[in-house]
């Protein structure tokens, strides 16, 4: 860094060499005084980024701001000083930007001497010449901060040392370039009109070979022609800038100048200069023609490109409405076209954005001149190539343009269209273009279609466009337009409409009919949505789409003057009239409030497809008499209801019939019919029959959507769509067909692919035949060769083998894309079909119907997660998982009435659960198994109105009913008899199997939903946790069991006798469990240590918590005798990386010492001995502990060893457990004379002899004995919470305060004894201390 490039104001390198050099000067005795924080600020404001710098540079300005008369001032003007010489570039100016800032704070500060101090430092004269370039960097850099300090003007002295300075460094060009002159060029421009008189002889020549010498001399000049044009004139008498011979020179200066400003992406300054100069002159046209035109643009520098775009985008404001069209329809426009369409590829450079920036900026500064905004804007549409407009059609600064000039561009736009004026227009072709262009392929017919194909869709966007202030006549024009010149010809004018008064120079083509139709549907679908919020925006408080229906309608009644395209038959026109009818009777009965929202949406339906009856007649007619009917039966389907199913019994349902137009209206790659088809099946969905819903569900379902013949969905409604891409193809057939090199890559396709055994025998009888053509015998004589004709007859023998057979893989090929596509087209339609099984869902969950929903989606997702990866398999099951999960699963409502499908739910939960046990992936499998609880929890929340059923009155007379929970409801009809022996097989697969897509997680969300039933599969999991299965498996069933036997639901499921029972039989498998600890060989069987260990803390710590009777002498021996195996394996560094985890989870059984003969005192582990010396306690805590101890010494020993305190809960190792044991040590028993360590025995009741089993007692109400069984002396607060903490059990069951619900994840950790049990040692301690 800075401090240590240079010596003079760094700090000595050590203080031997301070002391050598004897005594130190002041200033350096205070220096090496300074904080490590003032010297860092130095060190940040080198740094390169920018956030840094600034930060330090304020704080060294508020670190000097305390102390300005002190040392700190001028070492940091020496820093930043020695700071602007630093061999790095990027250095430089941060300590630059630093200096100056600090001069701007403290002016009290003289520039000159800081100038001066600067070229003492940086000496010119007497610097080495590897020194050189950083020394003249810092004279610029130093001249820079006092100009950026803005006090240099205030200054003349140091104003004429600057400008002498960079006079001076002007001269190095080779180190600095044009560096200094733009400095020059920079100060002087804000310098005083009189000092500038005074300085403009020093620094300007009076010559104009030096004046054009380079674009910062020549900014100069016209800085002074700008500011002092007396002085200058006086200096260097009469000049003309703009004169024939000076033109070139103008144009090589403006070039110089584009190529230093390349990497800035800016506009020179000089360039601007000249602009205005020119203007002020009224030389522009010369200017323009001369110097941009033909200097700039001869030989298409793309440096020299730029300058005159953004020159263009500039000058923008400065222009006159005549010179404005002079410039748009010159060689630069031209030009500028080229670049926006030729720069496509992601790698160039694009100026449309920057352009686009001087446009808006234009048209926004221009609000009051309408008509030069027009002009603009027509300027840039017009010009094209080869008839099409190079601006996009979503050109975004439309949005600055008035009402008038929007009103008057939607007027040109529409005349253009019209009558198209193509001389008018700035058209050009590209280089490739030029030359494969044909005049067949390129006449004025095909720039006539393009024009008019943008036009439409110029117009279109004009309405898409949410930043465009439109009015509603606007609107309606533009919509009217499209409508009329898509459907409708005029005959003869009429001024009753106006759109027959326009009138075409170019009859429109039926291509460009058809552009203007789908133009049309797409403004409707805009209409429709972004106006739907505020229909009140026509007079009338109609909606676009219906005012648009009443013009057509319009239309057809004057058949004398308009005529379809397309005529109406009778039938269509009397489809077209019910229509109206039907209209009117759905508006009187969007009066009632009732019936508002489901006559609105089939407005919407109906309205929509008699808009496409002018698209496709014969199938919009049908479609337009099955909807009033259906719209007429559900409007009145109470009142008619029996009638019709009398009069008509085989007639479909309307709802049905419905389904299938909302299904056939699917079919449209539509956004605006995928709006309405949601729309109307909302309301239509609660009348939804079951077949209306195999309807749906037969689109879905892949059976019977891919592998049948009358696939509708792609072949009649997508025609057009695939006839496009197979015409598509066939143009990518024909030019592959035409290169070589695309023969050949099929033929190898050809050689790579699947040869069928048809063309090996036609290829072995072609070889035959020509070895008999040219009389060789293979056998007899293998070296004679064919003859000229036989070789000739056999190559064209087996080239037009070889030709049918490439004719034969295009065709599959051919065909295989045609099924791709056809998939493609239905993954889509499925996509679109499944917004309405959405809105069923969503709609209404609570209808029996969505339970017919739960095997056709998981049949999507196991299908979509099984097929390839691409973009629409991926949406559809992404759409069908989200549906199926959030809408159908995790629903809030659901069905509350199944009494009468209760028969066939079994045996779909018996079929959901085995299929999940059944799949290949878990991910699967994870949604079939939430699909079985779906229904369980359907069966459940469903209440029975019919008998109850044999199998439920033999469980109610057999079963103990504390199998049920209390909570549940008698009338339930959810039958445990019948659900236990799904699960149960499917518990009793996933503890045996060896690769089971079941998982943890799914039991124990059914566990925490259905704790009846968790109650029924215990026997297996506690089966499982030993025995002949497998390690993996006996984790698998220990994770269940300690996350079930934690959940208080479980708990209230058990009488107290059957739970401490339970709680034995556990304990029994888990202590057979142990007997093997610390042998564990594999990782699986560490594993099952691990599980089994944290499982019987679980256990400890119910049977701690509740006071139960449950006999731990058999474990307590085994931890005891496993202690030395532990003990063994830690030191020689077990592989295992879980070791340390199981070791903290062991239990290590330490007796207290009570008598030496009775339990000899066990050696301590070198861990415990590690953790013992490690903290220490506090001296109040020691001489409550000697004093207790003293107390216990005194007294004789219990007998039956001591009895834990009531809250206490087995122990875990770690820094935290110290903390707690000595938060809790005064109620621990002291023994011996020593405090008691927190060891199993201390908190659980211990055997003094194999005989003596130790037993757990409860503790009685009537309970008086301070100190029975060698306990230690409670005192009566103590006891009291102990008699509050035992009957609170009996209220809920479990534990004193409802706990909150277990979390059952597999991912759960595992129950810490350490937290459990200080938690409620604490919550004890409080009530203790409550009065």
């Amino acid at each position: 860094m800075a401090a240590m490039e240079s010596q003079d104001v760094g700090e000595p390198t050590s203080p031997a060499e301070a002391r050598k050099g004897g005594a130190l000067p002041a200033d350096r005795q205070g220096l090496l005084k300074h904080s490590r924080e003032f010297l860092d600020f130095f060190w940040d404001i080198a740094k390169p980024q920018q956030e840094t710098r600034l930060e330090a540079t304020e704080k060294l300005l508020e670190y000097l701001r305390t102390r300005p008369e002190g040392s700190e001032m001028k070492y940091a003007l020496k820093r930043l000083i020695t700071g602007l010489g630093v061999g790095r570039e990027t250095a430089r100016p941060c300590y630059s930007l630093a200096l100056a800032q600090l001069l701007q704070s403290f002016e009290d500060i003289p520039l000159c001497s800081i100038l001066q101090q600067i070229q003492e430092k940086h000496d010119l004269q007497k610097v080495k010449k590897a020194m050189m370039r950083p020394a003249l960097f810092a004279n610029l850099f130093g001249v820079l901060a006092l100009f950026q300090s803005g006090r240099l003007m205030k200054d003349p002295e140091a104003l004429m040392k600057s400008v002498k300075l960079l006079q001076g460094l002007a001269q190095h060009h080779n180190h600095l370039q044009e560096q200094p002159q733009k400095a020059l060029v920079d100060i002087l421009s804000e310098v005083p009109e009189a000092m500038l008189q005074e300085i403009l002889p020093k620094v300007l020549k009076p010559d104009m070979n030096s004046v054009l010498s380079s674009p910062e001399h020549l900014e100069l000049f016209l800085l002074a022609q700008q500011k002092v044009p007396e002085k200058l004139k006086k200096l260097m008498g009469s000049v003309n800038l703009f004169s024939t011979e000076n033109m070139p020179r103008l144009v090589t200066v403006l070039k110089t100048a584009a190529i230093a400003v390349k990497k800035e992406r800016r506009l020179p300054t000089v360039a601007l200069d000249l602009l205005r100069l020119a203007q002020k002159e009224d030389k522009f046209l010369q200017f323009w023609k001369e110097v941009v035109e033909q200097g700039l643009l001869q030989k298409h520098s793309w440096p020299a490109s730029y300058l005159c775009f953004r020159l263009l985008g500039a000058a923008l404001p400065l222009l006159s409405h005549e010179q404005l069209q002079l410039v748009m329809q010159g060689d630069l426009i031209r030009h500028y076209g080229e670049h926006m369409v030729t720069s496509k590829l992601p790698n160039q450079f694009k100026f449309a954005p920057e352009m686009n920036e001087y446009v808006g900026a234009f048209l926004e500064g221009c609000q009051d001149d309408p008509e030069r905004q027009l002009a603009m804007v027509v300027a840039f549409t017009s010009v094209t190539n080869q008839g099409l407009p190079v601006m996009p059609t979503f050109w975004r600064v439309v949005r600055f343009l008035s009402s008038p000039a929007l009103k008057g561009y939607v007027a040109w736009l529409q005349d253009m269209f019209l009558q198209p004026d193509l001389d008018s227009l700035v058209d050009f072709s590209t280089t490739n273009q030029k030359k494969a262009q044909e005049a067949s392929l390129h006449g004025p017919e095909r720039a006539m279609f393009r024009l008019r194909k943008w036009i439409i869709l110029r117009l279109v966007s004009i309405v898409d466009n949410l930043h465009v202030e439109k009015e509603e006549a606007l609107v309606e024009e533009v919509a009217r337009f499209c409508f009329f010149h898509a459907f409708f010809e005029t005959k003869t004018p009429t001024a009753k409409i106006l759109e027959t008064e326009q009138r075409f120079s170019f009859p429109l083509d039926s291509r460009a009919r058809q552009v203007v139709s789908s133009a049309f549907f797409s403004l409707l679908q805009t209409l429709s949505t972004q106006f739907r919020q505020a229909p009140e925006q026509t007079q009338d408080k109609q909606s676009w789409t219906y005012r648009l229906v009443q013009f057509a309608d319009m239309l057809l009644n004057h058949g004398r003057n308009v005529t379809a395209l397309a005529p109406f038959t009778m039938q269509q026109r009397q489809a077209w009239d019910r229509m109206l009818q039907t209209l009117k009777e759905l508006e009187a009965l969007s009066s009632e409030a009732k019936a508002k929202a489901k006559a609105t949406a089939f407005q919407h339906l109906l309205l929509l497809v008699a808009i496409h009856l002018f698209k496709s007649p014969v199938e919009s007619c049908d479609i337009l008499g099955d909807i009033q009917t259906c719209i007429k039966k559900s409007l009145g389907e109470r009142t008619r209801r029996t009638r019709s199913k009398a009069a008509n019994p085989q007639e479909p349902p309307w709802v049905e019939v419905l389904v299938e137009i909302l299904l056939a209206l699917l079919a449209q790659p539509s956004h605006l019919i995928r709006q309405v088809a949601r729309s109307v099946f909302s309301h239509v969905c609660s009348h939804l029959t079951p077949h209306a819903l195999q309807l749906i569900l037969n689109v879905l379902s892949p059976d019977k959507s891919e592998d049948e013949d009358d696939n509708v969905v792609v072949m009649d409604d997508c025609e057009t769509q695939l006839e496009n891409e197979e015409d598509k193809s066939e143009d990518n057939k024909n030019s592959e067909s035409e290169e070589g090199s695309d023969e050949e890559e099929s033929d190898e396709e050809a050689r790579d692919g699947y040869v069928d055994q048809g063309f090996r025998e036609q290829l072995m009888a072609v070889l035959q035949a020509g070895k008999a053509l040219g009389g060789v015998d293979s056998e007899d004589d293998n070296e004679e060769e064919l003859g000229d004709e036989a070789m000739m007859a056999l190559d064209q023998n087996l080239s037009s083998l070889f030709a049918e057979q490439k004719l034969r893989i295009q065709a599959r090929r051919d065909e295989k894309n045609k099924l791709q596509k056809e998939k493609m087209l239905r993954r889509d339609f499925q996509i679109r079909v499944l917004d309405l099984i959405e809105v069923l869902v969503t709609k209404q969950p609570e209808n029996p119907l969505v339970l017919d929903l739960l095997e056709p989606l998981l049949n999507i997702i196991r299908r979509s997660m099984r097929s390839s990866s691409s973009k629409q398999e991926q949406d559809l099951l992404h759409k069908t998982a989200r549906i199926f999960t959030h809408h159908l699963c995790r629903s809030r409502h659901y069905c509350h009435d199944v009494s009468n499908h209760v028969e066939t739910l079994y045996p779909q939960v018996e079929r959901l659960v085995q299929q999940a046990g059944h799949q290949a992936d878990s991910s699967i499998s994870f949604y079939y198994f939430n699909a079985s609880l779906y229904l369980l929890r359907v069966l459940k929340g469903s209440t029975a109105d019919r008998p109850v059923p044999k199998t439920q009155k033999k469980e109610k007379a057999g079963t103990d009913p504390s199998t049920k929970p209390k909570g549940s409801k008698a009338a339930s009809c959810l039958d445990l008899s019948l659900v236990t022996p799904i699960y149960s097989s499917a518990l009793t697969s996933f503890l045996t199997r060896r690769n089971s897509p079941l998982a943890v997680p799914m039991f124990l969300s059914l566990f925490s939903r259905h704790p009846a039933l968790c109650k029924s599969l215990l026997p297996i999991m506690v089966q499982h946790v030993t025995g002949q299965t497998r390690p993996r498996h006996q984790v698998q069933a220990c994770i269940l069991l300690q996350k079930a036997l934690m959940t208080r639901e479980l708990r209230l499921c058990f009488e107290d006798p059957e739970w401490e029972q339970l709680i034995g039989q556990v304990l029994a498998k888990v202590t057979e469990n142990l007997r093997g600890l610390g042998k564990a060989q594999t990782k699986s069987e560490q594993q099952k240590e691990l599980s089994s260990l944290e499982l019987l803390n679980a256990l400890f710590r119910i049977v701690n918590h509740e006071r139960l009777t449950v006999d731990l002498t058999a474990v307590l021996g085994v931890l005891q005798s496993q202690q030395s195996n532990l003990q063994h394996r830690q030191p020689q560094g077990e592989p295992f990386a879980g070791f340390s985890r199981l070791y903290d989870l062991y239990w290590r059984p330490k007796s207290e010492k009570k008598d030496a003969k009775d339990i000899p005192s066990a050696t301590p582990s070198p861990m415990s001995i590690k953790r013992k010396k490690k903290g220490f306690l506090p001296e109040t805590k020691k001489r409550k502990l000697e004093g207790s101890a003293e107390e216990e010494a005194a007294k004789p020993a219990a007998p039956n060893g001591n009895q834990a305190p009531s809250g206490a809960q087995p122990p875990s190792t770690g820094k935290k457990k110290r903390k707690r044991v000595r938060s809790k040590v005064p109620a621990q028993s002291p023994v011996n004379g020593t405090p008691a360590a927190k060891s199993p025995t201390s908190e659980l009741p211990t055997a003094t002899s194999p005989s003596a089993p130790a037993k757990a007692s409860k503790l009685k109400k009537n309970r008086k004995l301070p100190q029975e069984n060698g306990a230690t002396p409670v005192s009566p607060v103590e006891a009291a919470s102990r008699k509050q903490h035992q009957k609170e059990p009996s209220k809920t069951g479990v534990s004193g305060k409802p706990r909150k619900k277990a979390r059952l994840s597999l991912a759960a950790r595992s129950p810490s004894l350490l937290r459990s049990g200080a938690s409620k040692r604490r919550a004890q301690l409080r009530k203790g201390r409550k009065p």
